[in-house]
């Protein structure tokens, strides 16, 4: 298992929620220090500290696993989209929607040209 990139993908969602390590670490019941050397890929994280990161980073642990579980790489967009669109409302949503489909217009076109 690459320790590095969980530790990765734990730094980028804390990142992406604006939390500090200090935040994140008390929230879980570790140290700092030791939240740093996971993110790191120092050290090896616990199941037992795997859960409560990814449920306060709201993603699924799978997501955070994503490089070790065989799926197809249009399960995992699904999944990291339908996690974006966790506590989000329906207008938010359609919102992100809407944006998506204005995306690959603007993307179809630039192909025909």
């Amino acid at each position: 298992m690459d320790y590095k990139q969980l530790g990765r993908r734990i730094r980028q969602e804390r990142l992406r929620l604006n939390l500090t390590q200090e935040q994140l670490s008390e929230y879980i019941g570790i140290s700092t220090a030791y939240l740093g050397q996971i993110e790191r890929g120092d050290r090896n994280v616990t199941l037992d500290k795997l859960v409560p990161i990814a449920n306060r980073l709201g993603v699924t642990i799978d997501y955070l696993l994503t490089d070790y579980i065989n799926e197809h790489a249009d399960d995992i967009n699904l999944k990291r989209l339908s996690q974006l669109f966790d506590g989000k409302s329906e207008a938010e949503k359609e919102m992100a929607v809407n944006m998506i489909k204005m995306l690959f217009s603007y993307t179809d076109n630039l192909k025909k040209t």
